[in-house]
């Protein structure tokens, strides 16, 4: 279900396996207890989500003020976050800015929209995965429900193995928590994951970009937000413009 990648007083960074559910579904058994059951704390504060199909870092607070702090970094937007997946097919553009508000759609799905009222935000790369398939590094700046799945649906590129946006079935849904930094406690916390389930991210070409160009997300030359507001998607409607 997961691994326990790094151990502090007061959080703990885990490597969650896709198809491991953060809240106890149906079924399934609350990824918190048996983390808890593993490094020996009472309770276990879960900070921020992922969805059941995605991989990757997890953090989670050991007590509860840890928990109120690092929950006010991510309200505050502190936070950087960089999500891996692998797309079906190549994007409208190859690294830009996908803005727009998400609305209900059929069933449990979400939906892009033109408007700008609150909108979620996410930047990205992408670069060949072979086989026609894409590799795509994003930054959300936003934390919206299925935000990344949705933006790389609405660039024509949905993710391989997500049975709800994606174009083709896989051993997995190829979305990956990649690397998270973080302020706290006057010090700058930085981890990263390279995935290590599914047979898509083993692919040399794949492997060569993530240990050659995006072993270090937060250095690379991102594409530029025009304006902060936007970038938070704190109802800002100003233009969010991207290199193509």
């Amino acid at each position: 279900m997961f691994d326990i990648l790094h151990t502090h007083p007061d959080f703990l960074i885990i490597n969650k396996h896709p198809g491991v559910s953060v809240h106890k579904d149906d079924g399934d058994v609350m990824l918190l207890q048996e983390v808890a059951k593993q490094s020996g704390d009472e309770q276990l504060y879960l900070i921020h989500r992922l969805d059941k199909m995605t991989s990757g870092l997890l953090l989670l607070g050991r007590n509860r003020e840890a928990a109120s702090a690092l929950s006010l970094c991510f309200a505050e937007r502190e936070v950087e976050k960089y999500y891996l997946a692998i797309g079906t097919k190549k994007p409208k553009k190859k690294q830009g800015v996908v803005i727009g508000d998400m609305t209900r759609s059929r069933r449990s799905s979400w939906k892009l929209e033109t408007t700008r009222d609150n909108p979620a935000v996410t930047q990205f790369f992408s670069t060949a995965a072979g086989n026609g398939r894409r590799l795509f590094l994003c930054k959300p700046h936003t934390g919206k429900t299925h935000q990344i799945r949705v933006a790389l649906r609405s660039v024509g590129s949905g993710i391989s193995g997500d049975d709800i946006y994606g174009n083709e079935k896989a051993d997995r849904g190829y979305l990956h928590a990649y690397a998270l930094r973080f302020p706290y406690a006057d010090q700058q916390w930085q981890f990263i994951c390279p995935p290590q389930q599914g047979e898509l991210w083993l692919i040399d070409e794949t492997q060569k970009v993530l240990t050659e160009e995006w072993s270090a997300p937060w250095e690379l030359a991102w594409p530029t937000l025009s304006k902060e507001k936007a970038a938070r998607g704190k109802g800002s409607k100003e233009k969010v413009s991207g290199k193509k």
